[in-house]
């Protein structure tokens, strides 16, 4: 019988599965993608991102992003404010309304760049709710308020910086004349516009002519009475026009009114409304309505009135001009053009003066320390 020959075993691995990527047969999965293609997708990532990248920074320039900004960082003082005083019902509602609610809408800001003091923005609008968040981050010192959402916006210059702090009050909030004639004087002199009708006609461009006029003339009033009166808002519109027209008329009757505002005690608004309108109904010749309740303080002879009571505050008069020779207020800021190419800014509560400007550079330093060696 002839010997059979012995077959060894089939490959135990032959009809297995293919290890992952890879196939049984060696077909296109087993081989890695070409250069070209790894080029191609890393280019088109990177494509992507840089559009990516564009689309934020092109919102951010339009003011279009909300950010989060500590409130440290923030400058209330970079724009001279065109609210004088501040209803403390409204703002607790509105510290109500944060706390409950939250932020619903943002404020606007102005990059400032990395400063000494660490403001790294300045404020254009939402003075009311930048103070709420303070506030309520004092009470709480919960981190939820120790920010505060704004858009970071770039105006056109000085006077879109004003005209975009108008606008929102203007929307928000009720402005007395005496106010809107404030800001418009104030940012004159400040250089931001070349003249009084140029800023009035910039700053209250959407109201109305005769809305305007009426503006103009408080700027008489700002400009007259600006330091010496204590309740400035709450001057009637009559009222303040009649003043306006007889300074306008005899100018030395302001000074007449001066005198008798810094003799005359006036504990309340009332109080300094019925002397206006004492003053102004004797130039004209005839009596205008005075406020019942001060009847009888206006019947008093303004040299026979007592002084007022040694314990009550004395409110602080309001900054009238830019000259150094006025006062300042200590949380006021202003700004003047101190020679060419350099601005410079003061803020007598924060001890603090700016110079900013094209000519600000290693030069002006260097006069700068030489100078205050001497002095």
């Amino acid at each position: 019988m002839a010997k059979r020959k012995r077959l060894s075993p089939a490959q135990p691995t032959y009809l297995s599965t293919a290890p992952e990527n890879k196939s049984a047969l060696g077909g296109p999965g087993s081989l890695s993608a070409p250069p070209i293609a790894q080029v191609a997708s890393e280019a088109a990532t990177e494509g992507a991102l840089q559009e990516l990248t564009a689309v934020l920074e092109t919102a951010r320039a339009k003011g279009l992003m909300i950010e989060e900004i500590a409130l440290g960082a923030i400058d209330e003082t970079h724009l001279v404010r065109d609210r004088l005083e501040q209803d403390e019902e409204e703002m607790g509602a509105l510290v109500g309304s944060l706390r409950a609610r939250g932020q619903q809408t943002p404020i606007e800001v102005v990059a400032l760049g990395q400063t000494a003091d660490g403001k790294t923005h300045g404020l254009i609008s939402g003075w009311r709710r930048l103070t709420a968040m303070r506030r309520l981050y004092a009470d709480s010192n919960d981190p939820a308020f120790a920010t505060i959402k704004a858009l970071v916006i770039q105006p056109d210059g000085a006077e879109g910086a004003y005209v975009a702090m108008v606008e929102e009050n203007e929307i928000r909030v009720n402005l007395s004349h005496y106010e809107r004639a404030r800001i418009a004087v104030r940012a004159l002199r400040e250089g931001v516009y070349s003249s009084q009708k140029y800023a009035l006609q910039s700053l209250f461009a959407n109201a109305t002519r005769a809305k305007r006029s009426k503006i103009g003339s408080f700027v008489t009033l700002v400009e007259a009475l600006d330091e010496d009166l204590l309740f400035p808002t709450a001057i009637r519109e009559k009222l303040g026009l009649g003043l306006a027209r007889a300074f306008a008329n005899t100018p030395g009757f302001a000074d007449e009114v001066v005198a008798a505002l810094r003799a005359t005690a006036r504990p309340t608004a009332e109080a300094e409304q019925a002397v206006l309108s004492q003053l102004l109904a004797a130039y004209e010749g005839s009596e205008m309505p005075v406020p019942a309740g001060d009847q009888a303080a206006s019947a008093v002879p303004m040299s026979e009135r007592a002084p007022a009571p040694a314990e009550q505050p004395a409110l602080t008069p309001r900054v009238r001009s830019l000259d150094p020779a006025d006062r300042i207020g200590a949380d006021e800021r202003v700004t003047i053009q101190a020679a060419a190419g350099v601005r410079l800014g003061f803020t007598p509560g924060q001890q603090r003066i700016e110079l900013t400007g094209t000519a600000v550079d290693t030069t002006l330093m260097e006069d700068l320390k030489a100078w205050l060696r001497r002095r």
